[in-house]
């Protein structure tokens, strides 16, 4: 079994007594111009991908993923943070946390980041896998790596706890 990937910012005890009881939990993979999207099952057990956002500027970034949050009943927010390689942050990290940043006093919803180091390769190869033709690939990268992103947050949280 994989070791689970860390997450940070929001210790995860404070990260789930944070969520509304009944709500989903969405997981971003933001990049410059797309914001990748998944959903979680109800139980927090499965994600789903959910589809991807054109990026323009925050402001409509922001309302366009909160309408979708609210549309879904997700209440909390996993993001991929995209670390280095030896797990220093680098712009494309600090970015997605101006994201974070910016967007948290705009919801109530708790916000958490993950590593999501290697995620797009993994997504590239579960759509290679499911062959998926390489036209549509590039349609569902965004979305395929939100999940990844999601259901390695999910697994993490659902882990045995150490007694």
């Amino acid at each position: 079994m994989a070791q689970p990937k860390r997450i940070y910012e929001t210790p995860l005890p404070d990260f789930t007594s944070a969520l509304r009881d009944g709500v989903r939990v969405m997981g971003l993979d933001i990049s410059k111009s797309v914001i990748g999207l998944a959903l979680s099952d109800p139980d927090l057990k499965y994600a789903t991908p959910l589809g991807a956002l054109k990026r323009t500027k925050f402001t409509e970034d922001a309302a366009a993923l909160l309408e979708v949050m609210d549309a879904h009943g997700a209440g909390g927010l996993i993001l991929g943070l995209p670390l280095n390689m030896d797990g220093s942050e680098g712009p494309r990290a600090q970015s997605v946390k101006a994201f974070a940043r910016n967007l948290k006093p705009l919801t109530d919803a708790p916000i958490a980041f993950i590593d999501e180091s290697l995620t797009t390769a993994e997504a590239e190869d579960a759509l290679a896998a499911a062959s998926v033709k390489a036209e549509k690939r590039a349609r569902r990268l965004d979305e395929t790596a939100a999940a990844i992103i999601l259901q390695n947050a999910l697994d993490t949280l659902n882990a045995p706890k150490d007694i």
